[in-house]
């Protein structure tokens, strides 16, 4: 297959979990802040579940990516860039997902809000992917 089907699924794959990721982590803080709230535990069902589905859909975004890219993965300039963040924020959202699949949301406040920190890290890690990945569309 060409490249053109490989971009193609690349950047259609890539907005679920640049969506998510950032949704997770809203409604997450939400529902950490109104904890004692009737909302704030079904925010963070809501956050629970976004979370699981940016996890699975960085399975498909990086397969699609590497594919593209045969494989180089710190290639230069701004591909360079762009893995410089999609593979941290890969990890994170993995380590997270799981982290989060297996405990939920009854966890003590501290390490609820040491996930809320990493989870907000991940967000970012995953938006400046897509900054570079839409730059590398830009020079073409």
């Amino acid at each position: 297959m060409d490249n053109t089907f490989w971009a193609k699924i690349h950047g259609a794959s890539t907005h679920l979990p640049l969506a998510l990721a950032g949704c997770s982590w809203l409604f997450d803080t939400a529902g950490f802040a109104l904890a004692r709230r009737p909302a704030g535990p079904q925010l963070n069902v809501v956050g629970y579940w976004t979370m699981l589905l940016a996890g699975a859909g960085t399975f498909p975004a990086v397969t699609s990516g590497l594919l593209l890219t045969k494989g180089e993965m710190l290639d230069h300039d701004l591909v360079l860039f762009h893995h410089l963040f999609v593979w941290p924020a890969f990890a994170l959202l993995v380590g997270l997902a799981t982290w989060r699949a297996i405990v939920g949301s009854t966890t003590r406040r501290r390490a609820f809000s040491c996930y809320l920190v990493a989870g907000f890290t991940a967000a970012v890690l995953v938006a400046g992917a897509g900054y570079w990945g839409g730059e590398m569309l830009l020079a073409n």
